[in-house]
């Protein structure tokens, strides 16, 4: 595989050498290898030493592969044509990075994931998917997680309580574990509990869904083992040997960190089409990994490229070119705006792949890179404080409708609190906007021309989650990270709802209790949240619409974001470097 390719400003250069001196040093390569958890604090850190688990994970599934396979073509002879995964976060995203980039393979079931609570797009994987010739997987790691509880509840009343067209991967001795032995499950996968769910990709929670579809999981394994194997080629002086004295996913850790601390902590990852659902994937690895303590490096991904005099002085580009397309032109576009933003003074890293089999190398690359970022950045990389706070705060706005029968009213934004919100938005800020709707590549066009009138009018940083499916990544750093973030929530409710079966709400009420409690809890935090309800049936009309109200209203560059100044004047030194 060819080397990083780092293109660091010369004004920057002193601080990303520091860190990774520092990294030789404290020889924090070796000490990944051994799976030290001194690394990250004092021996009984919670969720440290018990988190350790994803380093040698994909040797030990290769081990696992012969079983698999074999489980996984009997799936298939009993004509199983449809593998429909139940999951959220840690337990969806990489079958979904899985889905969207590899191809079907003819005679293997096709392979669904549903992440969301929209009650339309449960409805649309129910009518897509032939229930009769349909395995469900559901995926949770606690086996507590609401989401895929409540999808389970759903497909088990639809396909008739046929536990031999269940799967359940779930760590040991959770409660779906013992639900699926009651209920008489195909199959109980137990995943590592010694891996964090956004660590999880190469583990069962992964590489179970992606067998049973038929990819070539033994190559992506492959892949991932040899993770380690690239070096750094730095385009500047005599920090060329010193770099490549690390290898490349440390050095990674080490610069991004330093650059986070610096002041470039929004990480905007750049890709081909043929991968480009990777960045659903990095948005929780790094968000979830890095958002606490008031710090972090936020990922930025499937932002439109724009021209270098869009953006900030807070930027990182990650270009994870594709050498295994044949797409020319994409890739010589691409590479020529990159080459304008390194010109234009911005850091640029270059990570080449091999294409979508590749992804189980990008996999792991990636989180060895988040792991050492955590040391630069003196945060433990592997809990998540302020997930919890969203669900605690969803639990209590159901509670509360049980007993009264209805959800709260939140007005919508009215042009000036869309004017404040979008017009005073600068960097270091940024701008999220969080959509309840059901996911459709529609939604993601008109969201992506949002984004980029944002940005454009005011140049900060955008990102989009769907909900709740963000709540499990990009919600953490929301929380946690730097108080930096404008919070745009839109919710579009259709018109088909479903009961969940057991429960006294629907799905549509499930999905709104979940962004009223997330709401809630950002208004707590003091952070600058609006919403805007998206009228009619088609939300991306009435998404087109509020872009042209905000482009009206929104007073581009006559404000910054209110504490932007002192945030970026409490950073840590930034030239010290030190892994602590």
């Amino acid at each position: 595989m060819a080397d990083v390719h780092a293109h660091i400003p010369q004004a920057l250069q002193a601080t990303v050498l520091a860190a990774s001196e520092q990294a030789i040093e404290q020889r924090v390569a070796q000490r990944l290898r051994d799976g030290d958890p001194s690394l990250w604090g004092e021996p009984g850190t919670p969720e440290v030493a018990n988190r350790l688990g994803w380093l040698d994970i994909a040797s030990r599934m290769r081990g696992e592969m012969a079983e698999l396979e074999a489980f996984a073509g009997g799936v298939r002879e009993d004509g199983i044509e449809h593998v429909v995964l139940l999951g959220m976060g840690g337990s969806s995203l990489a079958p979904e990075v899985l889905r969207r980039s590899l191809k079907p393979q003819a005679g293997w079931p096709k392979l669904h994931v549903l992440d969301s609570t929209d009650a339309e797009a449960v409805a649309a994987v129910a009518s897509e998917a032939d229930l009769q010739r349909s395995l469900f997987v559901v995926s949770s790691k606690s086996g507590g997680t609401i989401e895929p509880l409540s999808m389970l509840a759903h497909f088990w009343a639809l396909a008739g309580e046929l536990g031999p067209r269940f799967v359940a991967i779930t760590d040991p001795g959770s409660g779906l574990e013992q639900l699926a032995r009651e209920k008489g499950f195909r199959r109980v996968f137990h995943g590592d509990p010694n891996i964090g769910g956004r660590y999880s990709a190469l583990s069962p929670f992964g590489i179970v869904p992606a067998a049973l579809a038929g990819f070539d999981v033994r190559a992506l394994l492959d892949g991932a083992i040899g993770a380690w194997d690239a070096r750094v080629e730095a385009g500047w002086g005599e920090s060329v040997e010193e770099m490549q004295g690390l290898p490349a996913p440390v050095w990674l850790g080490a610069a991004l960190g330093a650059l986070a601390k610096a002041g470039r902590d929004k990480l905007t990852f750049v890709v081909p089409g043929t991968l480009s659902s990777l960045g659903l994937w990095q948005e929780q690895l790094f968000a979830e990994s890095t958002g606490k303590q008031g710090k972090g490096i936020l990922p930025v991904a499937n932002e439109p490229l724009g021209d270098p005099s869009a953006y900030g002085e807070d930027r990182v580009f990650a270009y994870l070119p594709d050498a295994a397309s044949g797409d020319t032109h994409e890739g010589e576009h691409m590479a020529a705006k990159i080459d304008a933003l390194a010109d234009t003074g911005h850091p640029v890293i270059e990570i080449p792949t091999d294409g979508p089999l590749d992804l189980g190398r990008v996999f792991l690359l990636s989180e060895l890179t988040v792991a050492t970022a955590g040391l630069v950045l003196g945060i433990n990389p592997f809990d998540q404080p302020d997930v919890q706070r969203a669900k605690d705060a969803t639990n209590t706005v159901l509670k509360d409708y049980e007993e009264e029968g209805e959800l709260p009213e939140i007005a919508d934004a009215d042009d000036e609190a869309l004017s404040a919100l979008i017009g005073e938005a600068a960097p270091p800020g940024y701008v999220a906007i969080m959509g309840y709707v059901k996911p459709s590549p529609a939604f993601d066009t008109a969201v992506t021309e949002l984004r980029a009138a944002v940005r454009d009018a005011t140049k900060a940083t955008t990102t989009f989650g769907y909900g709740p499916r963000f709540l499990h990544s990009t919600g953490q750093f929301h929380k946690g990270g730097p108080k930096t973030g404008r919070f745009l929530q839109l919710i579009h409710d259709g018109a088909a709802d479903e009961q969940i079966p057991g429960k006294q709400y629907t799905f549509t009420t499930l999905k709104n209790a979940q962004a009223l409690g997330d709401l809630q809890t950002l208004r707590e935090l003091g952070l600058p949240a609006e919403r805007v309800r998206l009228r009619g049936d088609d939300p991306v009309s009435a998404l087109r619409e509020l872009t042209g109200k905000i482009k009206r209203v929104a007073r581009p560059g006559q404000g910054r974001l209110e504490g932007a100044h002192s945030n970026q004047e409490s950073r840590p030194d930034a030239g010290s470097g030190r892994l602590s």
